[in-house]
């Protein structure tokens, strides 16, 4: 009832840019948390970025200075812009957030489906 749909991940040198969208739709009364983990292969996931509904966010160090998430409530899409990537960027992206559901009580963590995102020395 309730799904994360991801896109813009791909292939992408050093120093390069990319920009990940993440839309959730179904049946949502209101969205808390969104953010962003990725997973490397042979690695456990990974908190990237989130963000709350009044915009605070959390970095992974890693990332701070050259990811810049944000969030467009009335969409109800979070973006990540990824910038100055580095090879060890390289992971499965997961979108995710604490959703309360038009037929929930309590607020659910939804995951989207992953995307690549692959950075070449």
């Amino acid at each position: 009832q309730v799904q994360l749909v991801e896109s813009g991940g791909g292939l992408v040198q050093a120093g390069g840019s990319l920009r990940l969208s993440c839309a959730a739709s179904g049946r949502i009364f209101n969205i808390n948390d969104m953010g962003w983990y990725r997973q490397a292969p042979g690695k456990q996931r990974e908190l990237v970025v989130t963000v709350s509904r009044g915009g605070v966010t959390n970095y992974a160090d890693s990332v701070k200075g050259r990811f810049t998430i944000s969030r467009d409530n009335a969409k109800n899409t979070v973006y990540l812009q990824m910038n100055s990537l580095k090879p060890e960027d390289t992971a499965v992206y997961y979108c995710n957030a604490k959703i309360l559901a038009t037929t929930a009580r309590v607020n659910i963590n939804y995951w989207g489906q992953g995307t690549q995102v692959t950075v070449s020395s």
